[in-house]
């Protein structure tokens, strides 16, 4: 895992969602997706199938806010717990990502509830 794609990442996310354009946030996934897929290990495999899962939310046609924030809680709180077998270098950004990732998510799914009134 590239600590420097790791601080790319964290940036973008600060700031915020929209301002990454799709077909970016599409390639950064993939890179994510696929070192993951290729740790062999467990965690990082479920990590990458559910960015595999916000990856077809994201080019489905319908965008879900709730099922786009279920989905971004969920990487969070896998990013979290990942977080905890990292190197030291990279754990400080590793819980940095996922609290972003979760704080986007309940944002998304505060928007779900808010526009379902």
């Amino acid at each position: 895992m590239s600590s420097d794609h790791l601080l790319a990442t964290v940036s973008a996310l600060k700031n915020g969602l929209t301002s990454l354009p799709l077909g970016s946030a599409m390639d950064n996934t993939e890179t994510w997706q696929q070192q993951f897929l290729q740790s062999g290990l467990p965690g990082l495999q479920d990590i990458a199938r559910e960015i595999g899962n916000l990856q077809s939310l994201l080019t489905g046609g319908v965008l879900s806010a709730r099922a786009i924030g279920n989905s971004l809680s969920m990487l969070g709180d896998q990013t979290s717990q990942a977080s905890a077998q990292a190197p030291a270098d990279i754990k400080k950004p590793l819980l940095e990502l996922a609290d972003l990732l979760r704080r986007h998510g309940s944002d998304l799914l505060a928007h779900a509830e808010k526009s379902k009134k």
